[in-house]
């Protein structure tokens, strides 16, 4: 699994397009329930110092799928039915922040003031991909692997 650093150094192309679709808000994030069945969360995702974050509510089913199996899925919010500006998602693992000094790069980058009490986690890259409907300009590569020929 990468960081969003990681990510952003081996496909920088991808990664911008896929940071300035991420945060338009909201972003939606797709996690895996104990029972194995999907839930979607509307989320409002942070880049900053090479990382991507959320913060999240303690009670949230968000912390539970994450802190159970770990994986999760993201896709940019459209503005409309024709996905005008193009699509991104990726997908990883999440893992649970306890670091302080992690947490803090988390709090300056945030477009908002998380309360202390919101718990947080990092979001590392697995596979990234995006997808346009002709009205914008996709990066060169469309699609980026943490471990190319895996699926």
């Amino acid at each position: 699994m990468a960081t969003w650093g990681e990510f952003e150094s081996a496909a920088p192309e991808l990664a911008s397009f896929g940071a300035s679709r991420l945060l338009m808000a909201p972003a939606f994030l797709a996690t895996v329930r104990h029972s194995g069945l999907p839930r979607v969360h509307p989320v409002t995702p942070i880049i900053g110092d090479g990382h991507l974050f959320l913060f999240m509510e303690p009670r949230s089913p968000k912390v539970q799928d994450l802190d159970g199996q770990g994986s999760y899925a993201m896709h940019n919010g459209v503005s409309d039915t024709s996905g005008t500006g193009g699509e991104f998602w990726l997908t990883g693992r999440g893992e649970r922040v306890e670091d302080v000094e992690l947490r803090e790069v988390a709090s300056i980058a945030s477009r908002y003031s998380p309360a202390d009490r919101y718990v947080l986690f990092e979001l590392h890259v697995t596979e990234a991909r995006c997808n346009g409907y002709g009205d914008v300009e996709l990066p060169e590569p469309q699609r980026w692997r943490d471990h190319p020929g895996t699926d």
